[in-house]
């Protein structure tokens, strides 16, 4: 009968040690089961912003591609408006150039989401249509040559040519220059602009010579043509900043996307969100954004540029596609960096 009795009189140790190991084992699946959960909520997030990164991207070329058709189309038009009424050239190009503007601005405000390939080859198709423009503003109307004529010969009444396109409206640059707001045509001056509290959307700063120019505050683009030996310290732009031959310059700017095109001898302390492209540029150097004025942040965070990508060192140069480092532009080195530049809050 003793041998059916339950042994009641075991060891305290032991049943102590059980317990122990239980609760270890316990806590030991608690934190593989923690450890999976946390895994699977991370890969159900990158699938995620995968799946909405992806969305954006195809609502982007989608967009692109039908403008890019409707402007194939104009230019497919051009030489039947010329055989049939040359007077609507004039506009008719003015339409075809806004348009290329248009679609470039598109690509400036998607580019901090969209696959480095697809910018380079959005830009590429971009340059081509300007391109096949000037051919046929080039080809449809041609200036008019300078001759020798008698005065007989001046008296007759000669059928008018169409006017040639001016420089302004279809430019043979790399953008149009628009009329907006902004600097032009000024040498040894200091120009100061308070954006912050107005409704410029765009501004300009052209033909400008030895000049220091501060723009306080955001706006939406800026364009900048043929400076000279300037400074330009600029707040933060909410889309993008094309530049085209600068010479001896040094500028601070902040912006999602920076085009950089005959650009030689300037220094770029920059903030932005896509990797700055050149082109036909040479001895340019680069180094992180340094302007400090009153409101800054909340500028910047209103522009969506708070956060510091290093951007501004990923610099891709379009006419050097060789694998190693383009020796057009190298990295500005910090003994020769200005350091902070404070530029004061000042009203127009």
């Amino acid at each position: 009968m003793e041998e059916d009795r339950p042994h009641t009189n075991l060891p305290t140790k032991t049943l102590g040690l059980d317990s122990d190991l239980q609760k270890k084992h316990q806590a030991m699946l608690d934190r593989l089961s923690n450890r999976h959960q946390a895994r699977l909520d991370t890969s159900l997030a990158r699938r995620s912003d995968s799946a909405n990164s992806s969305e954006s991207t195809s609502s982007f070329l989608s967009r692109f591609s039908a403008s890019k058709q409707s402007i194939d189309s104009q230019l497919a038009d051009s030489r039947l408006i010329a055989t049939s009424d040359p007077s609507r050239l004039r506009s008719h190009f003015a339409n075809i150039s806004s348009s290329i503007s248009d679609l470039e601005k598109l690509v400036a405000e998607n580019s901090y989401f969209l696959p480095s390939y697809e910018v380079r080859s959005s830009l590429k198709t971009i340059s081509d249509l300007k391109q096949n423009l000037e051919i046929l503003n080039s080809e449809l109307i041609p200036k008019k040559k300078f001759s020798f004529k008698n005065k007989a010969t001046a008296k007759k009444e000669l059928p008018k040519e169409p006017e040639p396109i001016k420089p302004d409206t279809v430019s043979v640059s790399n953008f149009k220059l628009p009329n907006s707001p902004g600097f032009r045509n000024k040498t040894n001056e200091t120009l100061v602009k308070k954006l912050r509290g107005t409704e410029i959307g765009e501004f300009t700063l052209s033909d400008l010579e030895s000049c220091e120019v501060r723009l306080i505050g955001c706006c939406n683009a800026v364009f900048m043509n043929r400076l000279k030996n300037c400074k330009v310290y600029m707040g933060p732009v909410i889309g993008s900043i094309l530049i085209e031959e600068v010479e001896g310059c040094v500028f601070v700017l902040a912006s999602h996307q920076i085009r950089i095109h005959l650009a030689k001898s300037c220094d770029f302390y920059l903030r932005v969100r896509s990797r700055p492209i050149i082109e036909d540029s040479n001895v340019v150097r680069f180094a992180p954004y340094c302007l400090d004025y009153e409101g800054i942040e909340m500028d910047l965070e209103k522009a969506g540029l708070s956060e510091e990508t290093g951007n501004w060192g990923n610099v891709d140069d379009f006419k050097w596609l060789r694998a190693v480092q383009s020796p057009n532009w190298c990295v500005l080195p910090e003994n020769e960096r200005v350091g902070k530049v404070r530029t004061e809050d000042i009203g127009s």
